[in-house]
């Protein structure tokens, strides 16, 4: 840990530094880039964006429904610089080197070969960018992320900002003069057109804003507004235990939660479940059932008790009542697990691995009636987010740790903080 702030500074000749945590990233990888790249002629770009935490709404996005999230304190970072050639060269921690050559008058469409990489968001990212009138030129770029692996909480989402924020912060404006849910919304028809992930935009709008978000998919832009809420107050953590169940093996799978409830919306001559309304469906559901199945009608139902229960949540959060808060999360986590049924894979139809769900049963042994529990994020794997009493914290860890026979629990900060970028000085 560096604690000499002012010596820092002295390191380099850089102004626009503010915090620790940018002076220590910015050296860190100022010397990776470096070692990669050599010395650039022009101006660094340090930016960095959060990975999300999921407090209300499973899978309601994607059908015009609400959510409530936060960011967490741990980012995805980079430090990028302009370069004379006609291409993007990108080093990521991780993940490899790619290239992105801008020459041709194909460059900014998607490439079927960097599906499900890294590289196709950095190269989606920067052609929002061109596609809404700005000039891509060359830049290098490393990249290195704090946000834990396995545990859903949007590593992908957050890379697509940190691009956005390097593309702009090279060619385009200063973080205030950015319209934050744009940027958001590019990320997504990034997620969607070149990663080749369906999603909705919760993710996205999450790192973009910072802070806990409470968001409206009604419109085709998302209603968004902050919650004002203090998380060191509310005598709880927020854990995070993995799975050890990667849930990007299972992408077909939670790609069927959306095509789903669009298939019962269509029934209605609807595009999102949102757009046909609860007492409709109760009315049909026997239809519902009869045309599409029982496990197509659940995902439905799902949708929208968990619509209510988020509205509910909110009220709850700035009202200051966060055990009513967790008692509603409780519901959502058991929606989640019977009636949405994305708690555990079922790739081979065996049942026989459902660690996702073992880690349901054993927070409801540890924690009784205090505190709440429910899978995080889009499910099959990943991670179950666990609100553990303050006081229980460590003995949680230890227990849930013994009980798995790995080290699964990861407590996380939220974080006030969304996507940012410098220019910095020479």
């Amino acid at each position: 840990m560096l604690e000499d702030l002012d010596g820092l500074k002295g390191l380099g000749a850089f102004e626009g530094l503010g915090s620790l945590e940018d002076l220590e990233k910015f050296e860190q990888l100022k010397r990776r880039f470096e070692s990669e790249f050599g010395e650039p002629a022009g101006d660094f770009v340090l930016a960095s964006a959060p990975g999300r935490l999921e407090l209300a709404g499973n899978h309601t996005d994607h059908q015009g429904g609400l959510v409530i999230s936060s960011a967490i304190s741990q980012r995805a970072w980079a430090l990028a610089a302009e370069i004379g050639l006609g291409r993007i060269r990108l080093c990521m921690d991780g993940f490899g080197s790619a290239s992105i050559c801008l020459s041709g008058e194909t460059w900014a469409e998607p490439v079927e070969d960097e599906r499900g990489c890294s590289v196709a968001m950095a190269r989606g990212m920067a052609a929002a960018f061109a596609r809404k009138g700005g000039v891509v030129r060359g830049f290098d770029v490393v990249t290195a992320s704090d946000i834990p692996a396995g545990f859903g909480v949007s590593s992908s989402a957050a890379f697509e900002m940190l691009m956005g924020a390097c593309v702009e912060g090279l060619f385009g404006r200063a973080v205030e003069d950015v319209d934050r849910v744009k940027m958001a919304l590019e990320g997504m028809h990034v997620e969607r057109a070149y990663f080749g992930k369906m999603s909705g935009a919760q993710d996205q709008l999450t790192s973009s804003m910072g802070g806990v978000v409470a968001m409206d998919f009604a419109e085709e832009i998302p209603g968004v507004r902050r919650i004002e809420f203090d998380a060191d107050v509310c005598g709880y953590a927020p854990c995070l235990i993995d799975s050890r169940c990667d849930h990007s093996l299972y992408n077909d799978e939670y790609d069927a939660v959306p095509g789903d409830m669009f298939e019962v919306a269509e029934l209605f001559g609807c595009e999102r479940l949102g757009d046909a309304g609860y007492e409709t469906f109760v009315e049909r559901i026997g239809e519902v059932r009869e045309k599409l199945g029982d496990a197509k009608a659940l995902r439905a139902l799902h949708y929208f008790a968990e619509t209510r229960r988020v509205r509910w949540q909110g009220e709850c959060l700035e009202g200051g009542d966060f055990e009513g808060f967790l008692d509603h999360a409780r519901l959502s986590g058991a929606s989640s697990a019977q009636y949405l049924a994305n708690v555990s894979p079922r790739a081979d139809g065996s049942g026989s691995s459902q660690p996702a769900m073992v880690i349901l049963a054993l927070c409801a042994q540890i924690l009784g009636e205090r505190g709440a529990w429910r899978i995080h994020g889009g499910g099959f794997g990943g991670s179950v987010l666990a609100f553990v009493p303050c006081d229980e914290r460590d003995s949680f860890e230890r227990t849930m740790n013994s009980y798995l026979g790995y080290s699964a629990c990861n407590f996380v900060a939220m974080s006030p903080r969304g996507v940012d970028w410098k220019r910095l000085a020479r």
